[in-house]
Formats: structure tokens, C-alpha cells, sequence
């Protein structure tokens, strides 16, 4: 007997929904701490610079979690605000964007600590509009990308998977640079 589902998971009620945010919350917290212990440990004189056989470096990991996670929890929840172009301009979306390719001069892009500090501000101001939303909200329908349930919460659930993932290539290209794990 076939006990795998090909269908989608039902949709949560908004008090489940609640529940799950809250989860979401926390997971999307852990993976920021880990991504930061990654980054602090790491040279910032490293962070444009890509190791033989690999398509990207950390300054492009970094901003593109910025540019991925104001999508998903602030854009996607919220819509575009007044602020948001100076938040997220448009060239930094065209640098750091899903279909952007890393630019190894360090010149041409922000530096780590405007990087990091973008990084940090939206991380922020994400966290302030998930503790705003209202859990029926999150029951709105959006377009992919999203995890699971193809709504707003589906987004907030996929932000730490995303963030997971760009963890592990910070670590592989940590370990590409000669440096040792950190955990």
C-alpha cells in the first residue's frame, strides 16, 4: 500500500496558523544566529572572493538573504512601502536577486558592514511585521516561492528553510577558504 500523498496539505485555520508563526518565528531566528556565527567568523577580507570550482562568495550570500527575506516576510506580507526602496533599492534586487550572478570587485558593491547592516535592518523590521500580522492574514493566497501551503504563511515558513540553505553554502565556502568548521 502507497501511504505517500500527492496531494497538498490542507490549509490551517487561522488559530493553527497562529500557532504555526509562532513556530516559524523561532526557526527563522535559529537560522539567522547560525548564519551570524558563520559570518563572524569569517574574515570580511574573504568575503568577495570565490573559491576555485564554485559560483558565489559571501558578500553575494549575504545580500541575497537580505534581498530574500525583505520578500518574503515584509513584501509578501505586507506589500511595498515608501521605505522599502531605500531598504531594498533597486539595484541592490538587480546584484543580490534569485537570477543575479556574483560580482567578485568588491568596488562595484557595498561593503560587509553596509552588507551586514542591511542584513541586520531587514531582519529587524521582518520580525516587527510578523508580530503585527494577523494570523487570518497569513491565509492569504501569494505565488511560489513558499513552503507547504501556497499563502503568506507557506513564505514565512520557507524563509528559514531558505536561510538554512544559504547557510550551509556560507559553510561550504568557508571550508573552500581553508577555514575550519564552527560547529
Amino acid at each position: 500500500m502507497n501511504t505517500t500523498s500527492t496531494s497538498p496539505p490542507a490549509i490551517p485555520s487561522p488559530s493553527d496558523a497562529a500557532v504555526m508563526l509562532r513556530g516559524a518565528i523561532g526557526q527563522i531566528q535559529f537560522a539567522r544566529n547560525y548564519t551570524l556565527e558563520l559570518l563572524e567568523n569569517t574574515p570580511r577580507d574573504l568575503w568577495f572572493t570565490i573559491p576555485e570550482g564554485l559560483p558565489t562568495h559571501i558578500a553575494w550570500q549575504v545580500g541575497h538573504l537580505t534581498v530574500s527575506q525583505y520578500g518574503l516576510l515584509m513584501f509578501r506580507i505586507r506589500g511595498r512601502q515608501p521605505d522599502d526602496l531605500d531598504l531594498i533599492p533597486s539595484r541592490f534586487r538587480k546584484a543580490y536577486g534569485r537570477e543575479s550572478a556574483p560580482n567578485a570587485d568588491p568596488s562595484s558593491q557595498p561593503s560587509p558592514d553596509e552588507l551586514l547592516e542591511r542584513f541586520a535592518k531587514v531582519h529587524a523590521d521582518s520580525l516587527q511585521v510578523l508580530s503585527e500580522v494577523e494570523p487570518s492574514a497569513l491565509l492569504e493566497p501569494i505565488d511560489m516561492p513558499y513552503a507547504a501551503f501556497p499563502n503568506k504563511l507557506g513564505a514565512v515558513l520557507f524563509c528559514p528553510i531558505h536561510e538554512g540553505i544559504h547557510a550551509g553554502q556560507l559553510g561550504v565556502l568557508r571550508r573552500a577558504h581553508g577555514l575550519k568548521s564552527v560547529r
